[in-house]
């Protein structure tokens, strides 16, 4: 997990998007436990507070569950949880912000999308 401490992103974000990449990536598994306000606040060198309420933050996007007295776990379903999430916001923003600048710039749809399926070819 890697924080950027220059970022306007708030950290508690950064941790809970952090986690999610983890449980995306397989690092973290659903059904497993998640790590602990305090193993979060140590490796990344931030205030506890911090680290539980990007903790917090995954229980309230409904990907951890919270039993009182025990670890956080991974929710069944918490990748297509987070694919959701991440498609319906973060790639919605950013399908906005080309699509506007391709207008800006005279492009057309059609012509947007041969540059994006370019770019899947170019990889």
């Amino acid at each position: 997990m890697k924080i950027d401490f220059d970022n306007v992103i708030p950290i508690y974000i950064q941790i809970a998007d952090a986690i999610e990449d983890d449980i995306l990536s397989g690092k973290l598994n659903e059904g497993d436990n998640c790590y602990s306000q305090v193993t979060v606040a140590k490796e990344l060198n931030v205030n506890p507070a911090t680290a539980a309420k990007g903790i917090r933050l995954l229980v309230e996007r409904g990907i951890l569950d919270k039993v009182r007295g025990q670890a956080m776990t991974i929710k069944k379903g918490a990748v297509g949880m987070i694919k959701k999430r991440k498609i319906d916001e973060e790639l919605g923003a950013i399908i906005a912000m080309l699509v506007r600048e391709a207008e800006k710039l005279g492009i057309g749809e059609e012509e947007l999308i041969d540059k994006l399926k370019s770019s899947y070819k170019d990889k």
